[in-house]
């Protein structure tokens, strides 16, 4: 239905159409087009003012059209100058007329009346997150939110653009004037003409709005914060690539590819496993770990969009390494390093998946000092002016960037409650002209890990696998979790204890652990985890290599059928039937094996806490064991924080 009448919109709209017309109504079409563009002129041959007013009306955007016409959504852009089609606002009285509204919200649509009244006052446009999805959610939303009220503390009126009715950004009184618009150069130009702005924020709402940084800048609007060319190069794979090679700044071998021989030759000289994705995702999405040419091929084959513009990235992949996220605040001539937060996991599992430590442990102060430099360089380098996040991969003490993101993170609000630096808003102020020297003395500002943090603070993503039994539970590159929680305390153990309670997974404190793990994962750090779990009295059962391994180092652990062999009960009976209390799980490989998967399902059904990585493992029988000999005791974020006014 939806292609029959896209067909026959395209053909109401085609040149066709015109050929019927008067040739008197012609000639003057011809000399009204005369002031423009070839390609503009020809197109307004084809497309006439009371055609192209219809077609807005009835909700084409300019990229539509641009695509029915087979032209550019620019000339389309230019025709409505021309023609005088132009959107106008409509207000929603968020008071039902009983007084007048200060806060009304409001929407665009083609009418005749505008009902948006534009003020003289200095203000700034910030554009938010768009909907809320896995890899882009609240903590954008969270951003934004600072930012306003920043804004309105340094005496700005402040234009709030997003289509979301489930964030606070979009709640009608915290911004000044609410824009409830979908996130398109084309909606976003209208707005930035009605209001004349100081400039416009685009960094605060995630990848959807910064991926308008270049049109808006080509289309001359001031962008505050990192310039649109900072920005493009921190995407652009091959100029960002040359700028590391020019800084000496290690990074995995990579390449780009528009084909499957392309991805070959690419996979041939930096060798498997290899980390292929899209260009410009969102969460990871239709990021996959590579291990064969087969596999190569099948995820060619259903790519969905590869081109010149949009090529396949594929990075070597590093096994084994250690992932950290760097947060940092920067303008021309400082850099203020607000968070360095490592992450539990190995190196593979996506950052909004990852268990986030605050601050980093055992790690070496080498590898942290080159983190510092890098960051330092790439802000320098980018031309960073507000916020940015840096992932890294520490693999035998070197240290190689993953991703330079010229925005705010998923991880800036964690950090600024976890520190008490209001991040976003000194951001925001770099952003309006301040100098961040001068607001180091003003907030007493170092870098995070000289502030002496005296508590320790972790993030724990939450997932939705409850609901969603049938999709697997085994994390990688893309982003799964739906949600996050934050925990802090005066060590580890218990921090990472109360994470696991507030993401809704309770440690047991006695019972049977069933163990599993892959050949590279049978070494002694799974021993020491063992022998942990036996010394708290818990009883120990694994499959058939698992169990081995476990009882030729001197473990007492029972054997377990797995699913696919003979022999009953196998793991799934006994998960089902409640006879096992946390499940330890670590597969390697190009895919989880059914036995695997089903283990996996077993545990979401039955409710047993269960992780996928040995650093997981590790960190939860600390937990375990403080939960079984300390008592938790609870403070508020100010408690926390006072060490900064100490």
């Amino acid at each position: 239905m939806h292609r029959l009448f896209y067909d026959r919109v395209n053909c109401y709209f085609s040149q066709s159409c015109i050929l019927t017309l008067p040739n008197i109504y012609r000639d003057c079409m011809t000399t009204q087009a005369s002031d423009l563009s070839q390609e503009v002129h020809h197109l307004s041959l084809a497309f006439p003012k009371e055609k192209l007013l219809k077609a807005k009306q009835y909700g084409f955007s300019d990229f539509q059209l641009a695509n029915i016409f087979k032209t550019t959504e620019p000339a389309i852009r230019a025709l409505r100058k021309h023609y005088g089609v132009e959107s106008v606002f409509k207000t929603v009285d968020t008071c039902a007329a009983e007084f007048d509204a200060k806060t009304p919200y409001h929407y665009s649509t083609y009418g005749e009346e505008n009902e948006s009244v534009s003020t003289d006052r200095r203000k700034v446009i910030i554009l938010g997150g768009g909907p809320n999805r896995i890899g882009q959610g609240i903590e954008f939303d969270y951003c934004c939110v600072q930012a306003v009220f920043a804004l309105k503390e340094a005496g700005y009126e402040t234009i709030m653009v997003n289509c979301n009715p489930e964030t606070v950004s979009t709640d009608y009184d915290i911004a000044d004037k609410l824009y409830f618009e979908p996130l398109t150069i084309e909606d976003t130009l209208r707005i930035i003409e009605h209001e004349k702005p100081l400039g416009v924020i685009v960094s605060f709402g995630g990848q959807t709005p910064l991926k308008l940084s270049t049109k808006l800048h080509e289309a001359g609007v001031t962008i505050l914060g990192t310039s649109s060319k900072g920005i493009d190069l921190a995407e652009d794979r091959k100029k960002f690539g040359a700028l590391l090679e020019e800084l000496a700044i290690p990074h995995p071998d990579y390449g780009t590819a528009i084909s499957f021989e392309e991805a070959q030759a690419i996979t041939r000289r930096i060798g498997y496993p290899a980390l292929v994705r899209p260009s410009y995702v969102l969460g990871g999405r239709a990021m996959k770990i590579i291990y064969n040419d087969d596999s190569l091929r099948e995820y060619v084959d259903q790519a969905l969009f590869i081109s010149e513009k949009y090529p396949l990235l594929i990075d070597r992949f590093l096994e084994t390494a250690v992932e950290f996220d760097i947060d940092a605040i920067a303008d021309s001539s400082d850099c203020v390093i607000s968070g360095i937060m490592q992450h539990v996991e190995a190196a593979g599992i996506h950052s909004g998946d990852s268990t986030s430590i605050l601050p980093y442990h055992n790690i070496s102060p080498k590898a942290i000092a080159a983190m510092k430099d890098y960051t330092r360089k790439l802000a320098a380098s980018l031309e960073v002016v507000g916020l940015m996040n840096v992932q890294y991969a520490v693999q035998n003490e070197t240290v190689y960037v993953i991703e330079v993101n010229p925005r705010a993170s998923r991880t800036v609000p964690f950090v600024g409650k976890a520190t008490a630096i209001p991040v976003v808003k000194i951001a925001t102020r770099v952003m309006l002209g301040e100098k961040l020297s001068d607001l180091r003395k003003e907030y007493d500002l170092k870098d995070c890990d000289e502030l002496g943090m005296k508590h320790m603070a972790i993030k724990e993503p939450v997932f939705p696998f409850s609901k969603f039994v049938k999709s697997g539970v085994y994390l990688g590159p893309e982003m799964r979790s739906t949600g996050e929680a934050m925990s802090l305390a005066n060590d580890f153990p218990e921090a990472f204890a109360k994470a696991y309670q507030a993401a809704n997974m309770q440690l047991p404190l006695s019972g049977t652990v069933f163990i599993s793990v892959n050949d590279q994962d049978k070494n002694p750090r799974i021993i020491a985890i063992a022998k942990a779990l036996f010394r708290m009295d818990f009883d120990l059962t694994g499959t058939a290599g698992t169990h081995r391994f476990l009882t030729e180092n001197g473990i007492e652990c029972k054997k377990v059928f797995k699913v696919g062999e003979e022999g009953r009960p196998n793991i799934f009976d006994i998960i089902k039937h409640g006879k096992i209390d946390f499940v330890i799980n670590t597969p390697r490989g190009e895919k989880a094996l059914h036995d695997e998967e089903a283990i996996g399902a077993a545990s979401v059904l039955s409710n047993v806490p269960f992780v996928t990585t040995i650093e997981a493992a590790e960190a939860s029988v600390q937990a375990i064991d403080c939960i079984r000999h300390q008592e938790f005791g609870v403070k508020s974020l100010q408690e926390y924080s006072a060490y900064r006014k100490s």
